[in-house]
């Protein structure tokens, strides 16, 4: 039996050539035979490990997730006040390794598999309310009532900018689309003042 540091990077190596497989093909449209050639393993391995392409896509999305999660928590520190730490989490979304080519592509496969897939919707879920949770946090001081409104129109406009961006081509824009959601956001809390 393989030591456990072998096991784990084995096992991130198959995450990391899931990313890159179904961002190299923009589908779920991957086999673990193509995922596990581009980790340098054997396909019976990927499959020991991980038991089916399901599980290999929601490792993926774990991943990313606490990928997602650094990246929110490293814009936090320092900042003060519920409109600077809202700017923070939607800069999260757009910055670090978040917003690469091959990571938008592996969301859009997640959403799809959270369809059928009982852990990947649950996943899914605990991303959801994550997010809704720290705009929600922010917005109260600045919304009051319309707080859950407005966290739910910001979550659905970093969704939408992924989607946009995944059947877009030339190159991503990640500071100006994170720049258009504060804009959005200013002019729907001006409205409401």
């Amino acid at each position: 039996m393989p030591r456990p540091d072998i096991q784990t990077s084995r096992r991130r190596a198959l995450v990391q050539a899931a990313i890159a497989e179904i961002g190299k093909r923009g589908t779920l449209d991957v086999t673990v035979g193509g995922i596990a050639r581009r980790a340098g393993v054997s396909s019976a391995l990927a499959h020991h490990y991980f038991g089916s392409k399901d599980h290999i896509l929601t490792a993926a999305m774990r991943h990313i997730l606490q990928g997602l999660r650094a990246e929110h928590l490293r814009r936090l520190r320092g900042v003060t006040g519920p409109r600077e730490r809202l700017r923070a989490t939607i800069a999260a979304n757009f910055g670090g390794q978040s917003f690469r080519r091959e990571v938008i592509a592996a969301w859009l496969a997640f959403y799809v598999s959270a369809q059928h897939d009982r852990e990947a919707r649950r996943l899914l879920r605990v991303y959801q309310r994550r997010l809704r949770s720290a705009l929600l946090s922010d917005l109260r001081p600045l919304a009051g009532d319309d707080a859950p409104q407005l966290a739910d129109t910001v979550a659905a406009l970093i969704d939408g900018f992924y989607i946009r961006e995944a059947s877009r081509t030339g190159a991503a824009d990640p500071a100006g689309l994170a720049a258009r959601i504060d804009a959005t956001l200013d002019t729907l809390l001006e409205a409401r003042a």
